[in-house]
């Protein structure tokens, strides 16, 4: 349900690329666009574990420092069937955590120090199987192709805007005319595109969710895991104001930011209540309730 609910995300955010990219930039526009935000997106793909990790400092934990998490992400990666990720732990009084990496071979999981302390072992379990849901569904790869689309939108739009406000037109009435309608393509199409790119994210979430307690057999350890780190969430907000880049939070397994009514709307997480909800669901069926 969620892989196909993705691909109709992606299709719909392919055709409104291409329905704007045609009223406004034209076929030469759309080429230009999508070959700009695709070299961008791919480095970002190609490069995001060290990116990520290296802007928050995060260190390699060796085997020696710490057997039993090794030996915890060893065995959730087997029942994935995944290769073992690189596990590193990030100096945050935030708890939480995150996969990058742009495919399995080449992934790695995140836990900030803060989430050792407030979670039990087998809460931490579930939380490292979301992760690994995320590396075994490939979602860097989504997200990236739906940042390409979306990039390519906004690109189109800031063209046909600049080019129709300075370009040369012969009939002036026909030119203001295009200038409003460019403008309110400028301002309305990238919002559209981050709304699906939204409710993309949103869709792997709870996919992962799914995947992660499949994985470690265990819906309840992971309900429990996003229940303490939601209230951490609330509490610890002007932390992570000051710790956590905006930029990242998405990759996050909760939204690290408390936000008021508009920012939990545009949220890149579905509410929290709502993937314990499915997680309980998940657990009956399971027998486990």
């Amino acid at each position: 349900m969620y892989t196909l609910r993705t691909v109709l995300l992606l299709g719909a955010l392919t055709g409104l690329f291409l329905v704007i990219g045609k009223i406004l930039g034209g076929q030469q526009g759309m080429i230009i666009a999508f070959f700009f935000a695709m070299i961008m997106n791919f480095f970002t793909y190609w490069f995001s574990d060290k990116m990520v990790l290296s802007m928050y400092g995060a260190q390699e934990v060796s085997y020696e420092d710490a057997p039993w998490l090794h030996n915890m992400v060893e065995d959730l990666a087997k029942k994935a069937g995944i290769p073992k990720p690189k596990i590193y732990i990030v100096n945050l009084d935030v708890p939480n955590a995150f996969a990058t990496g742009r495919n399995p071979n080449h992934a790695a999981v995140a836990v900030t120090t803060a989430i050792l302390d407030v979670l039990n072992e087998d809460e931490l379990r579930g939380v490292l199987a979301h992760e690994l849901g995320h590396i075994k569904n490939r979602d860097i790869l989504i997200s990236t192709i739906a940042a390409t689309i979306g990039g390519a939108i906004s690109m189109i739009a800031e063209m046909a805007f600049w080019s129709n406000l300075f370009g040369n037109n012969d009939e002036e009435d026909n030119s203001v005319g295009n200038i409003i309608g460019s403008l309110l393509l400028f301002i309305l199409a990238p919002i559209a595109a981050a709304i699906i790119q939204m409710a993309i994210s949103r869709s792997r979430e709870f996919a992962a969710d799914k995947t992660g307690a499949e994985i470690s057999r265990c819906p309840l350890c992971l309900a429990k895991a996003l229940e303490k780190l939601e209230m951490a969430a609330q509490q610890l907000a002007p932390i992570a104001e000051k710790e956590v880049n905006p930029g990242t939070a998405h990759m996050m397994i909760v939204n690290p930011f408390k936000g008021d009514f508009i920012a939990k709307l545009f949220s890149t997480h579905p509410p929290t209540e709502e993937r314990i909800r499915r997680l309980l669901e998940l657990a009956k069926k399971m027998g486990q309730i």
